[in-house]
């Protein structure tokens, strides 16, 4: 999941709140949205390989 920041940023939040804050986990923060998908795609390879 990813957020834009005020600051013109983007965050990206894990897809799941974490179990024992019940927030999302920051994934890491981008200055590109494409930056962030890019990443996102990344992590969901990691996963699963």
């Amino acid at each position: 999941m990813i957020r834009k920041l005020k600051s013109g940023g983007y965050r990206l939040y894990s897809r799941k709140t974490d179990a024992q804050t019940g927030k999302r986990k920051n994934l890491g923060t981008f200055n590109t949205l494409e930056a962030a998908k890019k990443h996102e795609r990344e992590v969901q390879y990691f996963k699963r390989h």
